[in-house]
């Protein structure tokens, strides 16, 4: 069994559109030079696109996360997500979007909550607000008694520049606020080229992290020593689809010479507890 926690889809009458500015940030980020001239080439932003992806690469169930840059796209982002996962048979589940500036966010959780989705994505450096700012605080506290999983990313983001809003001294700072740490994941095994700053700040806390986009960025030796001391009952299979093939990131974690029971906790017990699935 493999579920991969952390999967990107958009609606077909924008995929195109939202793929090509995607990848327009990371050169415009990292350069035209990045990958040493390799052209980038990822799948397609469909959800058709993605269960041909999975297909290929042996993921049984995804997590498709939603992102809202805008308070008023809540309502059908959430109304595709509800509509995605309903056609394909329980093979994708969807976490539900919102938008920190959104005056009536406690009735969109609400609502989140009724619609049967399991958690909510922030994405601070979309949405400008820092995750231990009061904006997020709020909402990340109130989803969080109402049973709700928070996935946020965490630390830089190859195609946005700084400042960042989501640095594990942050991610510290609302985790000391009283927030149930275990119904939180912070992407990118807790903040992506900070991991250094994760180890100091957020290992050994009750917060989970995903291995979304780290294979080709986080040395091998450091990614082991932070699932040991972490706990890999605290990791979640992520790969980042379509910035990463989830393929490529399996085959990342088994080189790093996890024990049998590691890999089968990270690879999909752990998402199978969380999201309760037989």
């Amino acid at each position: 069994m493999l579920i991969d926690f952390h999967t990107h889809v958009f609606a077909e009458q924008i995929a195109e559109r939202a793929r090509d500015a995607l990848i327009a940030g990371v050169y415009r980020e990292q350069g035209a030079d990045y990958r040493k001239g390799e052209q980038l080439n990822f799948r397609e932003l469909t959800v058709s696109a993605l269960l041909d992806s999975m297909e290929k690469s042996g993921v049984d169930k995804s997590v498709c996360l939603h992102i809202a840059t805008k308070p008023h796209q809540t309502a059908a982002i959430n109304a595709f997500a509800a509509e995605s996962a309903a056609k394909t048979g329980g093979r994708i589940l969807s976490f539900a979007a919102i938008h920190p500036d959104d005056p009536e966010w406690k009735a969109t959780l609400d609502g989140i909550k009724a619609a049967g989705f399991p958690g909510i994505k922030l994405h601070p450096q979309f949405q400008l607000k820092p995750i231990d700012g009061e904006a997020f605080r709020n909402i990340i506290a109130y989803a969080v008694g109402l049973g709700l999983f928070v996935m946020f990313h965490a630390g830089a983001d190859i195609g946005l520049p700084p400042p960042y809003f989501a640095s594990p001294k942050q991610i510290s700072r609302l985790l000391r606020s009283g927030i149930d740490g275990s119904r939180l994941i912070a992407a990118h095994m807790g903040g992506w080229q900070m991991w250094d700053d994760v180890e100091r700040y957020l290992v050994g806390t009750d917060i989970l992290f995903d291995t979304a986009f780290v294979r080709d960025f986080l040395p091998p030796e450091q990614a082991k020593r932070m699932i040991r001391d972490h706990g890999a009952e605290k990791i979640l299979f992520g790969s980042d689809s379509p910035w990463e093939d989830p393929a490529d990131t399996l085959q990342f974690l088994q080189t790093l010479g996890l024990t049998e029971q590691e890999m089968s906790l990270i690879t999909h017990e752990n998402a199978e507890r969380l999201l309760a699935l037989q």
